[in-house]
């Protein structure tokens, strides 16, 4: 039997990441987009760890199906390890990745330490609430301003020196192959059979855990649709 795994995001960039690193996988991939709305999960963690741990767990109770989730940001030296979990709204709720980037561009103004890196966690999560975790980094320097097209988030001033571009001068397949995310989900391909085991297992030991309809009460799913 093909393991199911529900990806918990609606980053569609995050989502396409997902899916071009997992396609040779043999576990079935699923999306939020294969089922109804479900309630967000308010990411209020104080680490990549347990923001990542909550999504994938909050999808996998809310489905009754094993989930997986990841954490991520940009974490900058010099700033003391900002923008860190609030890289996508650094510069306030529904930021645009041009206004983050302007507010990071502005904080680092004059500053000779521009060292950082992007960080990744990955949390796979059943239902009950046990998990494993995986989480992987890719080091750069912050430019003075943005260079390239492609990619998302901070990748336009995130310059990798190995590759002499930025994240956002690199094809997917280069990004991917380096990335902090690219990395830790390589981890979870090589580790995929004893995943399997561990989900097989823990899946054949508990009960179907029914949805917590109190989530859904007061909710105007209208919003959604």
């Amino acid at each position: 039997m093909i393991p199911m795994l529900v990806i918990a995001t609606k980053n569609q960039n995050k989502l396409a990441e997902f899916k071009e690193i997992m396609k040779d996988s043999n576990i079935d991939i699923k999306s939020l987009a294969d089922f109804g709305p479900i309630p967000e999960v308010i990411e209020d963690g104080d680490t990549f760890d347990q923001n990542a741990y909550k999504k994938a767990h909050h999808t996998a109770r809310i489905l009754g199906l094993p989930a997986i989730a990841d954490d991520s940001g940009l974490v900058v030296d010099t700033l003391g390890g900002e923008p860190g979990v609030y890289s996508a709204r650094y510069a306030g709720p529904g930021a645009t990745d041009e206004e983050n980037c302007t507010k990071l561009l502005t904080a680092l103004k004059g500053q000779k330490n521009r060292k950082a890196h992007f960080s990744c966690v990955l949390s796979i999560a059943v239902p009950s609430g046990p998990a494993l975790t995986y989480e992987n980094r890719c080091d750069g320097i912050i430019l003075e301003s943005p260079k390239g097209k492609s990619g998302f988030g901070y990748d336009p001033v995130f310059y990798f020196e190995e590759y002499g571009k930025t994240f956002a001068e690199l094809s997917p397949e280069e990004k991917n192959s380096v990335s902090h995310r690219g990395k830790a989900l390589k981890e979870v391909k090589t580790e995929l059979t004893m995943i399997k085991k561990w989900l097989e297992q823990r899946l054949s030991e508990e009960k179907p855990v029914k949805p917590d309809h109190n989530e859904f009460e007061g909710k105007d799913w209208s919003e959604e649709l």
